[in-house]
């Protein structure tokens, strides 16, 4: 089976956990995500099936949205409220204007030093497992880059936020970070993933809804349409043709397309067969086929 399908991530789950479920109710190894979640948070998981396993390469630096809380108070090992308290707990006194002002200083492009619970890894070792260890987490800082961050409501000390963020940004360090500046700590306490690149959350099904169409044999309404795939590539459709020579991965001419520096052909209406790429002119090779 071939194709994309995004699953609501429950909490409590690693992102492999749901790959090895995912393979085990389609009996189908052929299985990958695009890009992780940490286990406390929920929401949009896209995973691709058998040959679209070769697009993950087009996804490495997709834009995500969140929604989540950050509860003031007291911080924890991991960033979130699966660690340990870092320190007693405080009664925090913040104003929700306060908040937000603290909020302001993550917008944009900023300097970030991922959680030591992570998987960036230091000369080659994850740092989860050196921290797992009590051993010595020397991450150093990294660009990332925040779009869009905003304080929604304050309850006590838990603040709710929706956050837009390019690839690589831990919402764990910013609620960390954010707890420093007021003095107080803090952590991330819940975190849901509403989008990532072109899918969003009215795309996702449970795992429950996969089993049950796994059972029933109609899993493909369950599956992204092809052609809502890449939205920023333009597509062609193949005559019988093209379609051979992308098969044996011989560059083909596609006038239509001439400035184009990438191109999704389709064979049909659902057929994804090849990401081309533009050699000259009009000329464009295969760069993945999907056939």
């Amino acid at each position: 089976m071939n194709g994309v399908l995004i699953i609501d991530k429950p909490s409590g789950l690693t992102s492999h956990d749901v790959v090895a479920r995912v393979r085990g109710i389609l009996k189908q190894k052929a299985v990958g995500h695009l890009g992780t979640l940490d286990p406390l948070a929920t929401g949009v998981l896209p995973l691709v099936l058998g040959n679209m396993t070769r697009l993950a390469q087009f996804y490495l630096h997709s834009e995500k949205s969140y929604e989540g809380v950050i509860r003031f108070g007291f911080a924890t090992d991991t960033y979130d409220a699966e660690g340990e308290p870092a320190g007693p707990a405080q009664e925090p006194s913040l104003t929700l204007q306060q908040v937000r002002t603290l909020a302001g200083k993550f917008q944009g492009i900023i300097e970030q030093i991922p959680p030591p619970f992570s998987a960036k890894k230091i000369n080659g070792v994850p740092a989860y497992k050196l921290a797992r260890k009590n051993k010595d987490v020397p991450l150093k800082p990294v660009q990332v880059e925040i779009k869009q961050f905003e304080i929604t409501q304050l309850d006590d000390s838990r603040a709710h936020f929706r956050a837009r963020v390019a690839s690589g940004t831990y919402m764990r360090s910013v609620a960390h970070e954010m707890g420093t500046l007021a003095g107080c700590g803090a952590h991330l306490e819940s975190l849901r993933r509403t989008v990532v690149a072109e899918f969003e959350l009215t795309d996702a099904h449970t795992l429950q809804a996969l089993q049950q169409a796994a059972l029933a044999g109609d899993i493909e309404p369950l599956l992204i349409h092809p052609r809502k795939l890449l939205p920023a590539i333009p597509c062609v459709t193949a005559n019988d043709e093209v379609a051979s020579k992308i098969r044996h991965g011989r560059p083909v001419n596609l006038p239509e397309l001439s400035r184009a520096r990438e191109v999704k052909v389709f064979y049909g209406q659902r057929d994804l067969i090849a990401i081309s790429t533009r050699v000259a002119g009009t000329l464009f090779h295969p760069k993945i086929v999907l056939l």
